[in-house]
């Protein structure tokens, strides 16, 4: 029997550097975004300092394992064979739950779904045994550490509300010293501000992180113990020094300084802080197979009790820490999922305009209402004096690159970010309490966007939006772990080794899916950034550019008409439906071009005003084609979805004849736009009227059938609709060729 345990350790290691993986990934945006999204230093740069900071970390989390032996559930209360069920659940939960998540390019996090997964596994058992037992359920709270359990998630919900409005705080702040113009009072303040900075990421990470450290001698402990204060005021005048000379000797950025130690700071805050998410379920199963299978023990493993794992000093072996690191830090190299999900909290903590990733909701658009009417009774209540001088401090200067290249934010901002966030997270982990990273470094990343006036009246039902959205993710997180790890753990316990198998076999075949689907979104990502080209400045590069939209739009228009219509006298409800899902993407990729308009008129020289129009008018017609092809793909899945009848196969001859025809003038037109030889235009726009009469030819056609044969007004509205969007469609096309004929014409007399 004991060699089954042996296969589950196994199984659980596994699922342990799984973890890592996903978890990392997930997390990476809590120690990264601040770095990358000033562009303060080199993006390898700052993996390396990260890098560092990960390994180090890993060693500083011994203190926080005790979390996943006893700090949920009351060990003594069950047995060998339950707290490995339990274990097993979790683990299964966690790299599912995160998994799902990093899929979607959303943070989460990963101490909320350890918490309620072992929550959800342990009080599943706990539940089961008491009923089996004929005992009372208010028994529950032997079973399960209560006291504990709720100190963390009170402290996990305290942190999102402190987080934000320290973050707020502190960046308003800064920004009233600094302002945006930062050279305007760097060398007066900058070297007492970084070695405020320095002191505390030093002290609360470097120095208050030593005393969970197992091999530093108890006299450095005590020391640190006994005189905080000594150590705070030494390390502010070191540091205050340090800086000074960055300034005045060596010319280098003291923000970029706190930057670089604020990320391995941080780095090294996440991983000691959060490692025991990803690997102290594991090592709890390893210590109480030790104990379970220690010499002279002989109490079978559904008998024997865990309270051997009640043991406050029951280190981690350090080779797993180091390992556990190690696996960090490659992960945090090679992730494609992590970029995904630091893109989200960039997106919402960004300075300048842009694309916004979320819709607005009626909770955003009251919210960002009542904020409005609060600001005019502010107005209304301070001088007006005091109101310019403060609004003097945050005029940004205007950034005058390519935008692809423009900073989320400013080193100012990065700075507050790491500081704010080293300084709650090191002193959770000093009290022993798992606060989550995401919920501490997202709602500080928040606050400082709001306090320094990034969500302006263009952007901020849409980024309040974007942290609802977040922040409900986070309740999912909790309650889906919760349930998840409860079902999983009542079927492991129930199934037993087959179960065990089972949960092996799906968790394999969920990981290979997801990270297709996540190479399928990449891609579809990639391709909108490409139509991004703000940096078009001259006429040739405008015509390249429109030819290469509309060459793609004719492709996929041309196979999406062609698809409905065949799925359509096939009546697949299926393919429809896929058809449905490239039509969304269509009008992604239209949508995202004309969200791009502002900033490409910006960019386009003084002498291209016409061309500006012609863009404009582009853009209209493309617009046209979507909308005539997605009233036809859904007027088709509909009709084919509530059950109507078929299309007479007369009806379906005749779509498929316009087909033919639309399909050989949709390979012209692609081909003379992908090559940009516009010499048959002339003779494309001559067949105009030939498209036309078929069509109309069409119509007649039915109207005859109407008056003799046809009995479905519902085929009959389907059909007419069909070709008076297609009539549609075919003048879209002919307008836009006109339009970009006698724009060529134009621009080659010149």
């Amino acid at each position: 029997m004991e060699q089954i345990y042996i296969i589950m350790l196994i199984a659980l290691a596994i699922l342990a550097v799984t973890d890592l993986m996903v978890g990392v990934s997930n997390d990476a945006v809590n120690f990264l975004n601040s770095a990358i999204g000033s562009k303060a230093v080199s993006f390898k740069t700052i993996m390396i300092v990260a890098s560092l900071g990960v390994a180090v970390g890993a060693l500083y989390s011994n203190g926080m394992m005790e979390i996943a032996r006893n700090g949920i559930f009351t060990p003594s209360m069950f047995s060998f064979n339950d707290v490995i069920i339990i274990f097993l659940a979790v683990m299964i939960t966690d790299v599912l739950l995160l998994d799902v998540f990093n899929t979607l390019g959303l943070p989460t996090s990963t101490t909320v779904s350890v918490i309620f997964s072992l929550l959800g596994a342990s009080v599943a058992l706990a539940v089961y045994k008491v009923y089996v037992s004929n005992d009372s359920f208010s028994t529950l709270g032997k079973y399960i550490n209560t006291e504990k359990a709720s100190e963390i998630v009170y402290s996990i919900l305290l942190s999102v509300a402190l987080s934000f409005a320290l973050g707020s705080l502190v960046q308003y702040v800064s920004r009233l010293i600094f302002t945006f113009h930062i050279e305007k009072r760097y060398k007066y303040v900058a070297a007492l501000f970084g070695g405020v900075a320095m002191t505390a990421i030093t002290f609360f990470i470097l120095v208050k992180g030593l005393k969970s450290i197992t091999f530093v001698p108890s006299e450095v402990k005590d020391f640190i113990k006994e005189s905080p204060f000594t150590i705070i005021a030494y390390s502010l005048i070191l540091w205050t020094i340090v800086c000074q000379l960055l300034i005045s000797v060596f010319k280098y950025s003291v923000f970029k300084f706190i930057i670089i130690v604020g990320t391995f700071g941080l780095a090294l805050a996440f991983a000691g802080n959060d490692l025991v998410n990803f690997i102290g379920v594991p090592i709890a199963a390893y210590q109480a197979f030790e104990i379970w299978a220690a010499p002279g023990q002989t109490v079978g493993a559904t008998e024997f009790m865990m309270s051997g794992l009640e043991k406050e000093n029951l280190p981690a072996p350090f080779i797993f820490l180091a390992l556990a690191g190690l696996v960090m830090v490659y992960t945090l190299w090679t992730s494609k999922k992590a970029k995904s999900v630091i893109e989200t909290e960039q997106n919402l903590s960004r300075q300048g305009e842009g694309n916004e990733k979320y819709n607005a909701n009626n909770l955003s658009r009251n919210l960002v209402r009542a904020m409005m009417y609060l600001g005019n009774i502010i107005s209304f209540i301070l001088p007006k004096s005091l109101q310019r001088k403060l609004d003097a401090q945050f005029v940004q200067p205007e950034y005058t690159g390519k935008r692809d290249e423009q900073p989320m934010f400013d080193m100012v901002r990065a700075s507050v970010n790491l500081i704010v966030a080293s300084i709650l997270i090191s002193i959770g982990t000093s009290m022993k309490l798992p606060l989550s990273t995401t919920y501490v470094t997202f709602m500080v990343a928040m606050g400082s966007s709001f306090a320094d006036r990034a969500w302006d009246r263009e952007s901020a039902v849409y980024r309040v939006a974007g942290v609802f959205n977040v922040i409900g993710g986070w309740f999912v997180t909790a309650l889906a772990a919760f349930l998840s790890s409860a079902i999983i753990a009542y079927i492991l316990f129930v199934g037993e080794v087959f179960a065990f198998f089972a949960f092996m076999i799906i968790v394999a075949i969920f990981f290979y899916r997801s990270n297709q689907i996540h190479k399928k979104k990449v891609k579809e990502e990639e391709e909108i950034k490409s139509l991004r080209k703000e940096d078009i400045v001259t006429l040739k590069e405008m015509i390249t550019e429109s030819s290469s939209q509309i060459s793609k739009v004719l492709r996929k228009t041309s196979a999406l008409y062609s698809n409905v219509v065949d799925n359509l006298g096939l009546q697949d409800l299926a393919k429809l439906k896929e058809n449905k899902k490239s039509l969304k993407k269509l009008e992604k990729e239209i949508d995202e071009l004309k969200s791009n308009v502002f900033y490409f008129i910006k960019n386009l020289d003084e002498n291209s005003v016409e061309a500006s129009k012609f863009y404009i008018l582009i853009l209209g017609y493309l617009q046209d084609m979507v909308q005539s092809i997605d009233y036809i793909t859904s007027s088709s899945h509909s009709h084919v979805n509530n059950n109507h009848k078929k299309l007479k196969f007369n009806q379906i001859r005749d779509l498929k004849i316009v087909d033919a025809q639309l399909q050989e003038l949709f390979s012209r037109l692609e081909e003379s736009f992908k090559t940009e030889d516009f010499s048959k235009l002339d003779e494309i726009l001559r067949d105009k009227k030939v498209f036309l009469d078929t069509v109309s030819e069409l119509i007649t056609k039915q109207i005859t059938r109407i008056r003799t044969t046809e009995t479905s007004p519902k085929n009959s509205k389907l059909y007419f609709s069909l070709l008076l969007e297609t009539n549609d469609l075919i003048k879209s096309i002919m307008n836009l060729l006109e339009l970009f004929k006698e724009f060529n014409q134009q621009n080659n007399k010149k």
